[in-house]
């Protein structure tokens, strides 16, 4: 076995250097340009800011290990990118709908202690992925929150209501979620699975939500808030 054409491929240790001194050019080089696009590149990014450190990371990346790719080349690119982010930046705080159609809009995923259905179906966001964000802000049920708003970030801010305003609401547990119910008390309260409506059987009452018209309940909460 050639061990040394396993490790070097064509190349030799002279270009080994090389590579160590390019890297740690475009490393500098990368830092610099950050600085110079502004704060928000290095904080939680929007799938436009995404985009920037995906293309200056590919134009840094070729020229740090292959010798027919000059560092100017990258520094050509890395210009462009930043003449680019610039000017969308200006256009986007000029222009709402842009915004809009580069980072997308905020979108109420809870309003009143329910899900906003009509506006979580559009997001990718699964219910796992939101159940696990809303358990991480100390979430116990859905009836302690008032609104949850997907950020253009990919956050979640969450606003509780009052302690004394908590109401019944769909318990987010892993464990809660799979003690489906089949046979219902009278005055108790029961929270649709899919949506969150929260009602209080009695015998007139059908147990097939009026919201989603699904048949899946669980025992509802009104545990109240604590921090």
């Amino acid at each position: 076995m050639d061990l040394e054409g396993l490790l070097l491929g064509e190349n030799n240790w002279t270009f080994m250097l090389s590579i160590a001194f390019r890297t740690f050019v475009m490393f500098l080089v990368i830092l610099i340009f950050l600085r110079i696009l502004g704060k928000r590149g290095v904080k939680q990014l929007s799938v436009f800011e995404l985009v920037v450190i995906l293309g200056l990371g590919s134009a840094a990346g070729d020229p740090m290990i292959y010798k027919e790719i000059g560092i100017l080349n990258a520094l050509v690119a890395f210009s462009v990118i930043a003449i680019c982010y610039k000017l969308l930046t200006l256009l986007v705080f000029k222009f709402k709908w842009l915004e809009n159609v580069v980072e997308g809009k905020e979108v109420y995923i809870i309003k009143k202690g329910k899900f906003a259905l009509e506006d979580f179906s559009k997001e990718t966001l699964s219910k796992d992925e939101f159940f696990m964000e809303m358990r991480r802000n100390s979430v116990f049920h859905l009836g302690q929150v008032e609104y949850a708003i997907l950020e253009i970030s990919g956050e979640i801010s969450v606003y509780f209501y009052q302690t004394e305003q908590t109401k019944y609401g769909l318990p987010i547990l892993p464990d809660s979620l799979k003690n489906i119910v089949y046979s219902f008390e009278i005055g108790t309260f029961y929270a649709c699975t899919f949506c969150g409506e929260t009602v209080s059987y009695n015998q007139e009452h059908a147990m097939k939500c009026t919201v989603c018209n699904r048949n899946e309940w669980v025992k509802a909460s009104n545990r109240k808030i604590s921090f």
